[in-house]
């Protein structure tokens, strides 16, 4: 199987670093196109796989082509390789708000396609990615995409209105969660702890209790109970967060997040 991606930035990169760490396919069956020297100099010194001459050039070598390019530029690059795609190559694509219907009708051909939405803990191999094909796809072809998409991460297959509900609850949320982790680092700054410590206290922290959602099956509000002592520290910092509605604005966070791919 040889993988083609057109565009290399941080989500491109994150993917072919897990492609290749799994040995999913030999460095030799990845090629990767884009636009900056910079970049072109990194697919091949940094990665180790193959730089494409142009997107055509990545689009005619693939059996899998993932588009890894902004919302804004994908129907000027689906015009520029959609005659030199070969007959049976699945199209994936990272964008939002690129509905599966646009881009059957950008491509303007029976085009086998998946939407995917990925996100960037991908760079570290715990990534969480949505996809959801065509009518075009077989599902032994699926399988072939979600081995990718697992190469760096979890998968699961959704029906296509509910890769705008990802984007809001896993797609954009890495930021939410920096956000949180930044925060809860500078109180503890503010209190005398050192910087560095204090990114790596609450990260952990962040981390582990993550996994207990994971790994326990246990609801959310049955572990944050778990640390809640009568009278202690945690129940009065929680009753602090929901005095400040910390739970109301990540709530409409994610929906205005939601809205807003829905409406790209």
């Amino acid at each position: 199987m040889k993988i083609g991606f057109v565009g290399c930035g941080n989500m491109a990169t994150a993917m072919i670093s897990g492609i290749v760490k799994k040995g999913l396919v030999a460095r030799a069956d990845l090629i990767a196109s884009a636009k900056s020297e910079k970049t072109l100099d990194k697919i091949g010194k940094e990665l180790g796989i193959r730089a494409a001459a142009d997107n055509r050039q990545a689009a005619a070598e693939s059996d899998v082509l993932i588009l890894a390019v902004k919302p804004v530029y994908m129907e000027e690059v689906i015009e520029e390789i959609s005659d030199a795609i070969r007959p049976g190559t699945i199209v994936v694509t990272l964008a939002p708000g690129k509905t599966l219907k646009w881009l059957d009708a950008t491509f303007g051909k029976p085009t086998k396609l998946v939407r995917t939405m990925p996100n960037t803990p991908a760079l570290v191999g715990e990534g969480m990615t949505a996809l959801c094909p065509n009518e075009f796809v077989k599902p032994e072809e699926l399988a072939e995409v979600e081995k990718i998409f697992q190469s760096f991460g979890k998968t699961q297959v959704v029906p296509e209105p509910m890769i705008d509900v990802v984007v809001g609850v896993s797609g954009s949320s890495p930021a939410y969660v920096f956000l949180f982790i930044e925060a809860l680092a500078d109180a503890a700054v503010a209190d005398g702890m050192p910087r560095a410590q204090a990114y790596e206290f609450a990260a952990q922290s962040v981390l582990g209790s993550a996994k207990m959602v994971l790994e326990t099956g246990k609801h959310p509000g049955v572990l944050k109970d778990m640390v809640c002592s009568p009278g202690g520290t945690t129940i009065e910092a929680v009753r602090v967060l929901e005095e400040r509605g910390l739970r109301s604005a990540v709530f409409e966070a994610a929906k205005a997040c939601v809205k807003k791919a829905r409406e790209m």
